[in-house]
């Protein structure tokens, strides 16, 4: 009888332990699962052309043939800006190195790459007169005509005297197309009667002169009121150009 009794018993007992540790069990698989995935997550993978900083993620897009060409104009002895424009990241701070204020100030008004006017000489002798007023007759900083601008400039920036007013100035320089201005030649205006205006040519169709109405100023010849007054260009030979 008591067998009959204590059979059933532990049959119940090992049942009810059966289905008490499946829970645990499962529970313990789930949790070392989760842990592993949580685990995974939080791991900081670091990927070529991927850079993690605060949370941010920035990718940077460099293609195997630009870091071929890279590596073999590095190789080659090529410049660091050139090596920069070749993967689309141009240091501005680098490319203007080598040039002076009076260049970056001209790249401005010339709308042209600083690059494109290192060396040009000619700035530094034209930028001091920037912003002078005009005065008819004047030749100082402290009033100045177009004539006696020009006349001052090739004096200082290529040793040449050149004649004292625009007609004359006009007449003196040799007749250029339009198509073969250079810095540093002339450009004629009427602007009353006859020539009666010149202003220095630089680069990219702008020239410097001394205006009526702004003093000595960066202005292009395309602009309406210019390009309806303007007569021709003139070139001074150094040769002609007799220092008095």
């Amino acid at each position: 009888m008591i067998k009959q009794i204590i059979i059933p018993l532990v049959a119940i007992i090992s049942l009810a332990s059966c289905s008490a540790l499946r829970p645990i069990e499962a529970t313990n698989n789930r949790t070392v699962a989760e842990t592993k995935e949580t685990k995974s997550n939080k791991e900081v993978k670091f990927l070529n052309d991927i850079n993690v900083s605060s949370g941010n993620v920035t990718t940077t897009k460099v293609s195997s043939e630009t870091k071929a060409k890279t590596t073999h104009t590095s190789n080659a002895g090529t410049s660091a800006k050139e090596r920069m424009k070749l993967i689309g990241a141009f240091d501005k701070e680098a490319a203007v190195e080598s040039v002076s204020d009076v260049q970056l100030k001209y790249s401005v008004l010339l709308d042209m790459e600083v690059e494109n006017l290192v060396g040009m000489n000619l700035l530094d002798h034209v930028d001091e007169w920037y912003g002078t007023k005009y005065r008819l007759g004047g030749t100082t900083k402290n009033g100045i005509d177009c004539s006696a601008f020009v006349q001052s400039v090739y004096l200082s920036a290529f040793g040449l005297m050149v004649p004292r007013t625009a007609r004359e100035q006009h007449a003196y320089a040799r007749k250029i197309s339009t198509t073969e201005l250079k810095e540093g030649d002339l450009v004629f205006f009427n602007t009353g009667r006859g020539v009666s205006h010149v202003g220095i040519y630089l680069r990219n169709n702008k020239f410097i002169h001394a205006s009526v109405s702004q003093g000595v100023v960066v202005s292009d010849m395309y602009e309406n009121y210019y390009l309806k007054r303007y007569l021709g260009a003139g070139r001074v030979e150094k040769q002609a150009a007799m220092l008095k």
